[in-house]
């Protein structure tokens, strides 16, 4: 049972991969698929994502000294700055603060939030587990990863508000369709970088199903697969139906898109336990 101080660890990581991803997502999605009315979900989490930044980096600093004035320790923090801790808190201000500065730059803007975007999600690969192997492919695969569940993320608040409205009914439809398309694309990818992390990090069956870290990632893969599950209710059947103007697929669909956002919540959450507060299997 982790203390107070990797308690609050566990829920500031938790905060900053919804932070950070939601917002991407959202970005890339409404480059993708021309999405209206996003900017105030993209702000809101990137401000998420800043404030968690700034708080996981000073918790490094808490778990360093043993007590909380670790978080305003001036030597301790300088200390962490010089290290990959401080290259990744960088990366997350400078993405972040691009993300948000393009939502307001006009028509040319959301390239500029786009590539903030990728670069806090591009962060990841300079912490954690992933990071102390060293191996090109192993980051390649985390930033791909990241970024396919990034944009997964990000349509789906937006795909909400249009199957809210019979309106939109046309292009909710539309939208769904297209990210099936890309989904046929960017989930067996997330599938294959997703397998070959766990493999290399775990390193074999019998240490997935007997240690604790093994554990976690057997549950958060089990969460993936409900998620899927789910996507695919959605593309065969109540997008179809929606795009035939059937007005209880629409609800149908909305309600699906609730109970991904609840999986999606655990999957991160499942993570964040992982890569805090669980040690890689020797």
């Amino acid at each position: 049972m982790p203390d107070a101080l990797g308690l609050a660890a566990i829920i500031t990581k938790f905060a900053l991969y919804l932070g950070v991803m939601t917002a991407a997502g959202t970005v890339i999605a409404t480059l993708m698929f021309r999405l209206d009315r996003t900017r105030g979900l993209a702000v809101a989490f990137a401000v998420l994502g800043l404030v968690a930044t700034i708080l996981a980096f000073s918790l490094r600093g808490a778990n360093l000294t043993g007590d909380v004035s670790g978080m305003t320790d001036p030597e301790m923090l300088g200390l962490l700055w010089t290290t990959p801790v401080g290259t990744a808190l960088l990366l997350r201000l400078v993405g972040l603060g691009l993300l948000i500065a393009g939502l307001f730059l006009g028509r040319f803007g959301i390239w500029v939030s786009v590539l903030g975007g990728i670069i806090a999600i591009w962060s990841f690969d300079h912490v954690g587990h992933i990071s102390g192997r060293e191996i090109a492919l192993l980051d390649i695969a985390l930033t791909l990863h990241l970024l396919a569940v990034s944009l997964w993320i990000g349509v789906l608040t937006p795909l909400k508000r249009l199957a809210s409205s019979s309106a939109t009914y046309a292009a909710v439809a539309d939208v769904g369709h297209r990210f099936g398309v890309v989904a046929m694309i960017t989930v067996p990818a997330l599938i294959i970088a997703g397998g070959y992390m766990g493999y290399e990090l775990v390193g074999s069956l019998e240490a997935l199903i007997t240690t604790g870290y093994g554990q976690a990632l057997i549950i958060k893969v089990l969460l993936v697969g409900l998620l899927l599950g789910l996507a695919a209710a959605n593309k065969l059947r109540f997008i179809p139906a929606v795009r035939a103007g059937n007005p209880a697929a629409a609800t149908h669909l909305s309600k699906s898109i609730s109970v991904e956002w609840l999986v999606i919540l655990a999957v991160l959450g499942t993570t964040a336990v992982l890569t805090t507060n669980l040690t890689l299997p020797t």
